[in-house]
This record gives structure tokens, C-alpha cells and sequence, in this order.
């Protein structure tokens, strides 16, 4: 059978988790104005900000960074995003696209996924505002974990049949990049952070298996063995086994993705 199932990696995106800082003491510069932010004890600027990020809920993930502004030119942040166990995001536009392809309709409907991802990064603001304020250039790291289930992969049986097997598993990834981003206050208390581009590049591995319904023969091994290997996933080293009761199949190569949205918060 032909394989119509690159899915399997569509939506892995992710990031980020929260810190505790270190209250470090920060005082302003002559000639700054810090009319928009609140003052701490030390009469200067906020130096604790905490954000949600919006765009993120429309892949259904949840995220949250917290930004701790060390200098008036430097800050460090830390992100988490989750994103529970559910169907693919836009999945009614993904039906759409794949057209009346059964069994490409059947994966898309059956398929779930759960992520999780940290973010770390350090951020530089070369405008003359700073302390969390204008544009800025942030080098981040990103390890993020996906889960997979429900990927259905259809072999014919020795009498002719189709029968399915459903594979599971999970891969990893860890890549660095560069993120040009902009970050204004609004008003006393909230923040508008906007991520323009974000990308980042490195390598991941993960491991998927299943186990048959009933025991195949070594004809329906071949078949399925076929299924798998003809999944193409570009620029990714796959090595596929199956026996009697059960397939396998491992993923090794690079691992890219783009940051982008806008996060909403409060500073303190």
C-alpha cells in the first residue's frame, strides 16, 4: 500500500517554564523616565515580569514565561508551555486539505498528541529605554518533549484483508536559535511582548511502537515493514522493525522551528 502518512510530525511545537529569581537591586540611571512602570522598595523600575503567551493558545498549548530584568541593557527569562493530550490543532482545515484519501482522513482523525517545552533565553536591549523595554535580540535554548497515539497504520492480511496496527511513542529534541522580539509597557501594570522571529535549529530522536491484534505472518510483516518504510520524512534517519506480535520504529536526525506571537503580562 502507499504510504500517506508525513503527519506524524506536523505539530510538534512547544515551550517554556517558570523561575524563582534572585531579587538583585537595581538602580535607575540619571536622565530615564520609568513613568510607566511601577516602582519597587529602591524607587526603580519593575524588574519581575510575568507573561502569557496568547498565541499559543490557538494551538492549544498553554504557555507562560517569567522575565527577570538584571540591568537596564540585560534580562533573563524562562518559559513553559503544555499542551495536554488532544486532537491535532485545526484539525477540521487539515480534513479539508487531505482531501477524501481514507486512510490519510482516518490518521488525522484518530491522531493525539500531548507536548511539553522549556525555554530559556537571555535577552539584550540596545535601545536607550531598557530595563525590559524596546527592542530586543535574545539567544535560546528549547528542549521539548512530544507524545504521539493513535497513529494507525493499515497492512493487508494473508487472506487479502486489511488489518491496522496502532503506534505510540514519544521524541525529543533539543535546539538553540535567535529571537528578535519587541517589548512595550501598557500602562502601569501590563506588558506587550511580541516575538517577531524566532528560529532555532538542532536535533531529535524518538522511538514509536505497537503491538498486533493478532499474530502476523511473514508475508503481513513485509507488508507492514513496507508501510512504515515508505513513511517519508525528509532529512530524518528511520529504522523500522517488526515481528510476529509487534513494529517499532525509531527517528534520528535534525530538528528545526520558528517563535512567533504575542504575550500579554503584568510586572512587579
Amino acid at each position: 500500500m502507499k504510504s500517506t502518512y508525513p503527519l506524524l510530525l506536523v505539530v510538534f511545537i512547544a515551550v517554556s517554564t517558570r523561575v524563582n529569581a534572585q531579587q538583585n537591586s537595581v538602580q535607575p540611571e540619571s536622565g530615564n523616565s520609568y513613568s510607566t512602570y511601577p516602582k519597587t522598595e529602591n524607587n526603580g523600575p519593575a524588574l519581575n515580569l510575568v507573561k502569557v503567551n496568547l498565541s499559543a493558545l490557538v494551538l492549544k498549548n498553554f504557555s507562560l514565561q517569567y522575565e527577570r530584568v538584571l540591568n537596564k541593557k540585560f534580562a533573563a527569562a524562562l518559559a513553559f508551555r503544555v499542551m495536554p493530550a488532544s486532537t491535532l490543532p485545526f484539525k477540521r482545515q487539515i480534513l479539508d486539505a487531505v482531501g477524501n484519501d481514507p486512510d490519510t482522513r482516518e490518521v488525522v482523525d484518530n491522531f493525539r498528541m500531548s507536548n511539553i517545552a522549556i525555554t530559556p533565553e537571555f535577552r539584550f536591549y540596545p535601545g536607550k529605554k531598557g530595563y525590559g523595554r524596546g527592542f530586543y535580540l535574545a539567544p535560546f535554548y528549547r528542549y521539548a518533549s512530544f507524545k504521539s497515539s493513535r497513529l494507525i497504520f493499515n497492512y493487508t492480511d494473508g487472506l487479502g484483508g486489511q488489518q491496522s496496527i496502532t503506534l505510540s511513542g514519544k521524541l525529543n529534541s533539543n535546539t538553540a536559535g535567535l529571537l528578535l522580539g519587541a517589548q512595550w509597557p501598557l500602562g502601569k501594570m501590563l506588558v506587550l511582548d511580541w516575538w517577531i522571529l524566532g528560529p532555532h535549529y538542532g536535533a531529535g530522536s524518538g522511538k514509536f511502537t505497537g503491538l498486533s491484534s493478532q499474530p502476523m505472518n511473514p508475508i503481513e510483516q513485509n507488508d507492514l515493514r513496507n508501510e512504515l518504510e515508505n513513511l517519508d520524512i525528509p532529512f530524518t534517519r528511520k529504522k523500522v522493525f517488526v515481528d510476529a506480535n509487534s513494529a517499532r520504529m525509531e527517528l534520528d536526525g535534525p530538528w528545526a522551528g520558528v517563535r512567533a506571537g504575542f504575550s500579554l503580562g503584568v510586572k512587579f
